[in-house]
């Protein structure tokens, strides 16, 4: 599903934001990226969606070559690809049914379908009765669920998450934790970028963790006794 060989990423004036990374994620893979503040875990996630390129090395995602992919086909590749961000990106003028069906619409879905999806999607993270509602009118932890239904209404094959809950307390985490587990369920890949440990050692999953820019473990996780 993801393959990285010796990626490095050079921005200018700045020193690298990585350096020589390579990995490899199988399809289906529930990972979570790890480590502190400017470590490189956002420019990781960027490289993937192809939003930037590498400085040198080579990035493969779901069979397609990123570096030598031309721009005519970036498109193609983030309809296959779902993203969610710390901060949401909702549009506050737009319904919950319009923030997660634009991309629908863009792409020539009939509008019986948009809704049809759209209920699917919103019955999945439990928000099908806000449909009709604004973000602003929404909760932090709503808000965040209704980012999540827009990056996997396309049913993507790669899920990728900057900090999901990194403006919600411990109990919504949680529940947001366990929406990635049920989309993971139905075999999208889903990558995770977080500093929370508390959700780290909760889930016992593979746990890539870069410092610096370099990639200096990649581990399975040990769960916590179930008493706890």
């Amino acid at each position: 599903m993801i393959q990285l060989t010796h990626v490095s990423k050079l921005y200018r004036h700045e020193q690298a934001a990585l350096s020589d990374v390579s990995l490899t994620v199988d399809k289906g893979e529930f990972l979570f990226l790890t480590g502190p503040s400017g470590a490189g875990k956002t420019t990781l996630l960027r490289l993937l969606f192809r939003e930037v390129v590498p400085t040198q090395g080579q990035i493969w995602v779901d069979g397609e070559n990123l570096v030598r992919m031309s721009p005519a086909r970036i498109p193609y590749l983030r309809r296959r690809i779902g993203i969610v961000f710390q901060d949401f990106r909702l549009l506050p003028r737009r319904t919950v049914f319009e923030n997660i069906s634009f991309v629908q619409r863009f792409l020539g879905v009939s509008a019986r379908e948009q809704k049809e999806k759209a209920l699917r999607t919103l019955k999945m993270v439990g928000l099908a009765h806000k449909m009709h509602s604004f973000p602003p009118e929404l909760s932090g932890g709503e808000q965040q669920r209704v980012a999540i239904a827009r990056a996997v209404i396309n049913e993507p094959v790669l899920l990728l998450a900057d900090e999901p809950t990194g403006n919600l307390d411990a109990a919504l985490s949680y529940e947001i934790l366990d929406l990635f587990r049920e989309i993971n369920s139905h075999g999208t890949t889903v990558l995770i970028a977080t500093h929370d440990l508390d959700l780290l050692e909760r889930l016992p999953r593979r746990v890539l963790a870069l410092e610096r820019g370099r990639l200096v473990e990649d581990r399975r996780q040990a769960a916590l006794p179930a008493s706890l």
